[in-house]
């Protein structure tokens, strides 16, 4: 008894009966229901499984073929190039001498070939100054003779001369005469009260007054004239000239010489009746 109580006494005993009696553990699953577990990986098996299957994108297959073309083109003009020096290398000096000789005709012709469309080109240019100088001609013709037949405008120095008749004795022969002076002094238009001369221009006495081409003009008569000034106003102011004449008729004549003179006054462009060119 006393040593029953000295083992209840013992901290090891007190501490084995607080604590609950052991559980014994579970036994381990069943082997075959337990999952497999996968060995791991090494670094040659995962580098195959990246590198196959293959995966190839539509741009790579696209490159791809780019590159073989190509090669392959490449392939064949290295092998034409071969076979090419090959030839040659493997000609006889007969054969050798032919080529060269057919090369120097060709090259020959080539030249002259090259020398005749440059003197054609030179041809076509010359041709095309010929026309455009042809066509500058035929404006300034144009432009000339439209000066002549009062159909266009003309400016230029010249003389304007105003006729003042108060007394009504200016007739149409003397402005005629007037006219015709001016004309052999060189005057290359005239206009008379809004009237353009012309060759074929003619004045008539219409009662009191003028007509120049069918219409009627009246005092003061102004010419305005486009020449030569110092050839226009001397013509006109010589013994026994135009200026003389009328002045015996009590008419004031005054000329001036001016720098630019516009003669404006058109006339139509008339047809001839019978009349036509000699080259038709």
């Amino acid at each position: 008894m006393g040593n029953q109580d000295e083992n209840d006494e013992t901290p090891e005993y007190r501490l084995g009966k607080e604590l609950p009696e052991e559980v014994p553990a579970a036994a381990p699953a069943d082997d075959a229901a337990a999952e497999p577990v996968e060995p791991a990986s090494t670094g040659r098996q995962r580098l195959v499984q990246g590198l196959w299957p293959p995966r190839v994108t539509r741009a790579q297959l696209i490159v791809a073929v780019l590159l073989f073309g190509l090669g392959f083109g490449l392939a064949v003009q290295v092998a034409s190039n071969s076979d090419s020096g090959n030839a040659l290398r493997g000609a006889r000096q007969e054969d050798l001498v032919r080529i060269l000789d057919e090369l120097g005709d060709r090259s020959q012709r080539l030249e002259d070939e090259k020398q005749g469309l440059e003197k054609q080109r030179q041809e076509l240019e010359n041709s095309s100054d010929q026309a455009e100088e042809a066509r500058k001609q035929t404006v300034e013709k144009e432009r000339q003779l439209g000066i002549l037949a009062g159909t266009v405008a003309a400016q230029g120095p010249g003389i304007t001369m105003t006729i003042e008749d108060t007394k009504g004795t200016v007739e149409a022969d003397m402005l005629l005469d007037a006219i015709q002076e001016l004309r052999a002094a060189g005057a290359e238009a005239i206009q008379v009260n809004g009237v353009r001369v012309v060759a074929g221009t003619f004045l008539t006495q219409s009662g009191k007054g003028v007509s120049v081409d069918g219409n009627k003009i009246n005092t003061p008569f102004r010419f305005k004239v486009i020449g030569n000034p110092q050839d226009l106003e001397p013509a006109l102011n010589i013994p026994g000239g135009v200026v003389q004449t009328l002045e015996k008729e009590q008419a004031t004549v005054t000329v001036e010489r001016s720098g630019k003179i516009v003669v404006d006054a058109l006339r139509a462009a008339k047809r001839p009746d019978y009349a036509r060119s000699s080259d038709r």
